[in-house]
């Protein structure tokens, strides 16, 4: 078999989520819930699959780079499998994750639920929806001329060009976009948006949820799901007083967010997990939030896990030859690396995280063509040593050193310092739950010393 080089670069492009829904995308990927503690996945959708008719709202996180799209694909196909109509969706697309408040999220969620219900050609009947926008659009038309500020003009909204029929997608679009560009049209919206906010979900739920259901139901399908990703990306910054953005939104305000009559699922910022707030997050919304860690490259014992290596070996060979079975693609090995050992010692530097593993080869790739030598391989390693070593202060290789001893990471503070810059990984198996200094960090000589 040829290795294409060209496609083997572009399959490992870190940036790049696969779509499994997309079968040119489901030949790279490798299920790996065995060597990441529990399948995940198969929980959240059995908890949806279980639940029949009554509403599920749950939460989902993990480390930025660890896999939590790509699994969240996977549990849109399952779940389209079973029969459900889902509407997955990047938050990132509608929303200024500097600046997000309760009213911004369900607009999001009111934008891509109908713009996903047009598609399937369901009757909506959006009236009352279509007053609180028409309210919205008055609002910040009257405002922005009124106090001539610097913002876009907003017009009529919702009106199919082409075909002069109202599409409510098109409408909430129009003004999100708006909202998402300019600080002072998010502010004018809130205004008019936050004390109508019981009305606006019941809205929703009456004149969009409650609406697809029976009609998904009528068709022979299981109902309604919504993925809203990309929230753990919101920033974690001051919102009120001492309320931090992600404390606000999923505590605070985390009632409403879970009112919705039909299956939701959020991703969640990380540092709610080590946040004071957990038990409080807990009680909101009746679960704890599934975590995704990184696939186990050692035990906690310290011993290799063979399982995970051999997961994270077809990860790679996959991305060159995805149309190979596993035991065709090891048979090839040598077109991609001079040996097994410089496979192993890139699957073990990346620690289990996806996108460091596929940062790697691609720094690999644009230095030479497989074969891939061990000498380019820790050249590479050094290089990522030594980005990853200006940004790491004294007191916090003393954390560090902590770390290696204890395998354990303690509240927020040393989850900011430590996970959120991808100092430090998290690990589970069936049994226990601990953390590990990410592997390229081993060589560097601060942590060699006490002091």
């Amino acid at each position: 078999m040829t290795l294409n080089v060209g496609r083997f670069f572009r399959a490992c492009n870190p940036s790049k989520t696969l779509n499994l829904t997309l079968e040119k995308d489901r030949a790279y990927y490798i299920d790996c819930s065995e060597v990441r503690g529990s399948d995940l996945v198969r929980e959240l959708r059995r908890t949806i699959t279980l639940s029949g008719d009554e509403p599920t709202c749950q939460l989902f996180t993990g480390h930025i780079g660890c896999g939590k799209s790509t699994e969240l694909s996977r549990l849109r196909r399952d779940l389209e499998a079973e029969g459900y109509h889902v509407v997955y969706f990047e938050s990132t697309d509608d929303l200024d994750m500097g600046d997000v408040d309760i009213s911004d999220i369900l607009l999001a969620i009111a934008k891509q639920v109908s713009q996903s219900l047009e598609d399937a050609k369901l009757r909506l009947a959006p009236n009352r929806f279509q007053q609180i926008l028409k309210g919205a659009v008055d609002l910040l038309n009257s405002e922005v001329t009124g106090l001539k500020m610097s913002v876009p003009q907003v017009g009529d909204v919702g009106i199919n060009a082409s075909g002069g029929e109202y599409s409510l997608s098109l409408g909430i679009g129009e003004i999100t976009t708006k909202a998402k560009d300019s600080k002072d049209v998010r502010s004018l919206l809130r205004q008019h948006l936050e004390p109508r906010i019981n009305t606006i979900m019941e809205i929703i739920n009456t004149e969009l949820i409650d609406v697809a259901n029976q009609q998904l139901i009528d068709q022979g399908k299981a109902g309604l799901v919504v993925i809203v990703d990309n929230l753990d990306r919101i920033d974690n910054k001051l919102r009120l007083q001492d309320r931090r953005q992600p404390e606000y939104l999923f505590v605070d305000r985390g009632d409403q967010l879970k009112k919705l009559h039909c299956h939701v699922v959020y991703t969640i910022p990380l540092v709610l997990s080590f946040s004071n707030e957990r038990e409080n997050l807990t009680n909101r919304f009746g679960s704890s939030p599934q975590v995704l860690p990184m696939v186990r490259i050692y035990n906690r014992d310290g011993s290799t896990c063979e399982e995970g290596l051999a997961v994270l070996r077809q990860m790679v060979l996959a991305r060159a030859l995805p149309q190979l079975s596993p035991s065709e693609r090891l048979a090839c090995l040598e077109q991609l690396f001079d040996s097994t050992e410089t496979l192993d010692r890139l699957c073990i530097a990346s620690g289990g995280h996806v996108r460091n593993l596929l940062v790697l080869i691609s720094y690999c790739l644009r230095k030479a063509d497989p074969p891939l030598t061990q000498r380019l391989l820790e050249q590479v390693i050094s290089l990522r040593l030594n980005d990853l070593t200006k940004a790491i202060e004294e007191d916090e290789w003393a954390m560090l050193r902590e770390v290696q001893k204890t395998k354990a990471v303690r509240g927020e503070a040393e989850y900011q310092i430590l996970l959120r810059s991808l100092f430090v990984f998290e690990y589970r198996d069936a049994d226990q739950i601990w953390f590990d200094i990410n592997p390229v960090l081993l060589d560097a000589k601060e942590l060699k010393t006490d002091g």
